[in-house]
C-alpha cells in the first residue's frame, strides 16, 4: 500500500464505521469481495490465450 501505516488503516476504519454503522459493514464486505473475486475472474478469464486442438484427419 502506497504509504498507509497503522494510523491512516485505524482512522480509515473509523470513518467507514461512522458512515455506515456496524450491521452494514459485513453485507458491505461480502459484496466487496464478491466484486474483487469477477473482476479476477474476469481479467484471468481474458488473459489467458485459447487453447488450439489439433483436428487429426482419418
Amino acid at each position: 500500500m502506497a504509504g498507509l501505516g497503522g494510523p491512516e488503516i485505524i482512522l480509515i476504519v473509523v470513518v467507514v464505521l461512522l458512515m455506515f454503522g456496524g450491521k452494514k459493514l459485513p453485507e458491505l464486505m461480502r459484496g466487496l469481495g464478491r466484486g474483487m473475486k469477477e473482476f479476477k475472474d474476469a481479467k484471468d478469464g481474458v488473459s489467458e490465450e485459447p487453447k488450439k486442438t489439433e483436428v487429426k484427419e482419418s
